[in-house]
């Protein structure tokens, strides 16, 4: 999966804890092997290692929220979703 800026992740709960208990961060940067994100609802804003967000979504404890562009797009080429 590529990681670009403006992608929204979905943080699970038993994590929310560790990121002030934000629903959501949107990756803001990424420089070399570090990505800057925001927290969802103002709670805030944070680094991590790149490969620390891969070892959390392949925890499935962070999930990628489609974008309303991407969904438009699956739709417009008759792709299935779900």
């Amino acid at each position: 999966m590529a990681i670009e800026v403006g992608t929204k992740f979905q943080i699970s709960k038993e994590i929310m804890g560790y990121y002030n208990s934000a629903r959501a961060l949107t990756i803001t940067n990424i420089s070399g092997q570090t990505v800057q994100f925001i927290l969802g609802d103002g709670k805030g804003h944070g680094s991590m290692p790149l490969q620390h967000l891969h070892y959390l979504l392949k925890r499935t404890e962070l999930t990628q929220i489609a974008n309303k562009r991407q969904f438009i797009h699956d739709v417009q080429t008759g792709e299935e979703i779900g």
